[in-house]
């Protein structure tokens, strides 16, 4: 159980040198604040906590922590005071030095900021030279800095002024919708300056944040002991196209991995395809064997450099003669950030005159940020395109939760600059799979270890969880296609028939099947249903994700938490059944790909309330109120 801190009226979570939620009873007024290290490629340094002292009482705190940040490039001791004072005012200080010479992008206090209460608000600047101007905080997703050389920040919120108070660097503020987090951001150093910057051995870097609130009346809020979800068929999106890449590792799949995926029942299979690599029809060639087994069109991302208009005409005889299904195309150049509008005009000139059904979308194989900052003209093209990780910034499992409404967002805003064309999110994974400041592909492994694109939680029911989460989110802003993950291996939705490389980090074992393998396959078999809109209370604990036709729910409600949560679930009529996947559950789960959970399938009544296991997606049936 999070334990609550207390500073006069505020409230808040401390957890490993960041203050999260504070907030006025049921009021959030800051999502997080908290210290970060960011080296030259903008990899985030996860410090290694070396003291930590907490004296607390009722409405005061202090708590004085060294962390040590290092790694194979960045070497840096830290000593932060944080304090809780009763007058409603919180006084964070960082004392640092540098052990060794390193090059650095960002190192200093960060503050998040919630959209949900923000968006569209007056915020008062004050700039480091005393002036002061009148800003907003934008609704639809900025593509560059919101605010700029901050000294100090104030708002309203529902009737309580807060401000912010910076001391030791220049802090701006950017959206952070831009990598689908859900926050705004306010940090230090203004991007504007240069950077990477050198910090010689022994340089010592002072920081100081204070937050103040006043007019402050209600106190600390319990949270409720029920969740409620209700359902709202009002709001209705059709359901998108939803595929899967092929493995990154270019592995042939077998017939029995075959056979088992085809029970997931995609609508696409990816396959990332480098025209400047001279190879390269091989492994269209095997892609295609694979989609045509597995029964599935292809979604082909191309890759140019170079000669284009070579490239272009060499692929589009492998089309002519090898006549694939296709469920679209995906132009990028390898070296840019999105795709320039005079290769994308060439290349879909080319390929047209081959098919001129050919469904084709352009913009970027990296974050919706490269697509926000480099926005497609009309090219020809049907769609624009962008691919989603969660893990920009920060990888716990909370931050990972809180940023899944961010997803939405991004949709929303694509769909705002897109005018009629469609909006394909591809890939969405759970790491990001490169670095936009390095490289615009991925690059081959070649460092020792584990490759950073794998994450352990792409096989637990916490990864299937989250994944519920996007779905919801991505469907509910009526994205018109998305793809995720890969078909098999560590970055897949199952094992497959070959043994994990590193089976220390990542315990999975030969012909294992992940959680989101059933997740996925529960709802590609209903995708004739409309998506529902929902709304939960506690969206960071419970959520659902909603499906209907002619007054028939299909629903995956799912527990985010390590703990048990009670759910009201508002918007069915009647009984109801429930087929659970959890601890209990999983050991039959991942030995079937045809697992339904049927045997230990529940009936409840629509008004009682449901206890949700730990980490656990429920598979519910029913109907919709009249």
């Amino acid at each position: 159980m999070k334990t609550f801190y207390k500073a006069g009226r505020l409230s808040m979570i401390y957890e490993k040198g960041a203050l999260r939620y504070i907030s006025t009873g049921r009021n959030e007024l800051i999502r997080m604040i908290y210290p970060a290290v960011r080296d030259r490629n903008w990899e985030t340094v996860i410090p290694r906590i070396v003291e930590e002292k907490i004296d607390r009482s009722n409405d005061t705190f202090t708590v004085k922590i060294r962390c040590l940040y290092e790694n194979d490039r960045i070497k840096f001791d830290a000593e932060y005071i944080i304090e809780g004072h009763n007058d409603n005012t919180l006084i964070l200080v960082m004392n640092g030095e540098a052990l060794e010479t390193f090059e650095k992008n960002r190192i200093g206090f960060c503050v998040l900021h919630p959209i949900e209460p923000y968006a569209g608000q007056n915020c008062l600047i004050e700039h480091t030279d005393g002036t002061i101007e009148q800003s907003i905080f934008p609704e639809d997703i900025s593509p560059h800095q919101v605010f700029r050389d901050i000294k100090s920040m104030k708002w309203v919120n529902k009737g309580i002024t807060c401000q912010l108070q910076f001391e030791g660097d220049i802090f701006e503020t950017e959206d952070q919708r831009n990598w689908t987090d859900n926050s705004y951001k306010t940090y230090s150093t203004p991007l504007s300056l240069p950077h990477p910057v050198t910090i010689e051995k022994g340089t010592r870097i002072y920081q100081k944040v204070v937050f103040s609130a006043s007019g402050v009346t209600e106190t600390f809020a319990a949270k409720d002991d029920i969740i409620h979800i209700e359902l709202v068929p009002e709001e209705a999106y059709t359901f998108p196209s939803i595929g899967i890449c092929r493995s990154s590792s270019g592995r042939e799949l077998t017939l029995k991995e075959i056979k088992m995926l085809r029970a997931a029942g995609f609508s696409h299979y990816r396959t990332d395809i480098h025209l400047f690599s001279p190879d390269w029809p091989v492994a269209a060639d095997l892609s295609l064997n694979e989609s045509i087994e597995l029964g599935w069109p292809l979604e082909v991302a191309l890759f140019f450099t170079g000669d284009i208009k070579q490239q272009a005409s060499t692929f589009a005889e492998w089309l002519e003669s090898r006549n694939p299904d296709i469920a679209r195309i995906l132009l990028f150049h390898r070296d840019k950030p999105a795709t320039p509008d005079d290769m994308a005009k060439e290349v879909i000139t080319i390929l047209r005159k081959k098919n001129p059904d050919i469904r084709i979308a352009t913009g970027t194989n990296a974050n919706f940020a490269q697509l926000n900052r480099n926005r497609p003209g009309d090219t020809g093209n049907d769609y624009i395109t962008y691919s989603i990780h969660p893990q920009e910034h920060a990888s716990d499992d909370t931050t990972l939760i809180e940023n899944l409404k961010g997803q939405e967002y991004s949709v929303r805003s694509a769909k705002n600059f897109a005018g009629r064309k469609g909006v394909v999110v591809s890939p969405v994974t759970l790491k990001k799979r490169f670095n936009p400041g390095i490289s615009f592909i991925e690059l081959p492994w070649e460092g020792e270890g584990v490759p950073p694109q794998i994450d352990l939680r792409q096989m637990t029911l916490f990864g299937a969880c989250w994944t519920a989460g996007s779905l919801k989110y991505l469907c509910e802003a009526d994205v018109d296609s998305i793809t995720y993950f890969e078909a098999v291996g560590e970055r897949g939705i199952m094992q497959g028939e070959k043994e994990p490389e590193w089976p220390e980090f990542f315990p999975s074992t030969k012909g294992l099947i992940f959680p989101v393998f059933h997740l996925f396959r529960y709802v590609l078999l209903h995708n004739d249903y409309n998506i529902l809109k929902s709304i939960s209370s506690d969206p960071l604990c419970a959520d659902c994700f909603s499906m209907a036709s002619d007054g028939e729910a299909k629903l995956v409600m799912v527990n985010y938490t390590d703990s048990e949560q009670n759910v009201k679930l508002e918007g069915l009529s009647g009984m109801f059944r429930m087929r659970s996947l959890n601890q209990t559950t999983l050991k039959e789960a991942v030995s079937d790909c045809r697992w339904t959970g049927i045997k230990d399938e529940k009936i409840y009544n629509s008004e009682k309330i449901i206890t949700l296991q730990p980490y656990s997606l429920n598979f519910i049936e029913g109907w919709l109120k009249g």
